[in-house]
């Protein structure tokens, strides 16, 4: 809770002095800020049966200027069957996770459509594994969160995004830490 905590108030410098920044970019930039949201399809490796699997993405953000704005996202990792030794046997598990993230992010426009960014926060993530005849074993924490990425601007609201992200450490059952996106955007 403490990581969270301190990644949260580094965040909020961050974006403190973004907000400084915006004050005199205006005078010179005619950039609005502007909302966005987006979905996209996540892919990590799963530690538990040795292979990638597909999973949602929601994602809503904040645009502050050209270059500066703030980002949350949430991923559900879908169930995945395993076979596993429980002590008595061998014995079919299963797992299932999410993650959620809050990042500060910085953007740098390459030309009129490409950009590239990066991401720095904090996650959560939450791993249950179901193993029977002994019931559900959780594994829970928070931890920095970093993102790098490129945007395609389709067209004014609308954009292509890949990235990679990585949600704290790697976790000892179900998908990884670190995993790719992609996905589309919507800016209003």
């Amino acid at each position: 809770m403490k990581k969270l905590i301190v990644a949260l108030a580094a965040n909020i410098v961050v974006l403190g002095a973004a907000q400084a920044q915006v004050g005199s970019a205006e005078m010179t930039n005619t950039y609005n800020p502007r909302p966005y949201v987006g979905v996209a399809v996540n892919a990590a490796k799963n530690q538990s049966s040795d292979d990638w699997k597909a999973s949602p993405k929601v994602f809503a953000g904040y645009d502050i200027n050209q270059n500066w704005g703030v980002e949350l996202g949430y991923t559900r990792f879908d169930k995945e069957d395993f076979r596993t030794f429980n002590g008595i046997g061998p014995t079919t598990a299963q797992v299932r996770g999410s993650s959620s993230y809050v990042a500060a992010k910085y953007s740098m426009p390459i030309n009129d459509r490409f950009s590239a960014y990066g991401k720095l926060g904090a996650s959560y993530n939450d791993r249950k594994v179901s193993l029977a005849p002994f019931g559900d074993i959780h594994e829970r924490d928070t931890g920095a969160y970093g993102a790098l990425g490129v945007q395609y601007a389709i067209n004014q609201n609308v954009s292509v995004v890949g990235e990679y992200e990585r949600y704290g450490k790697d976790k000892y059952a179900g998908a990884k830490a670190d995993a790719l996106s992609v996905g589309l955007k919507y800016g209003f």
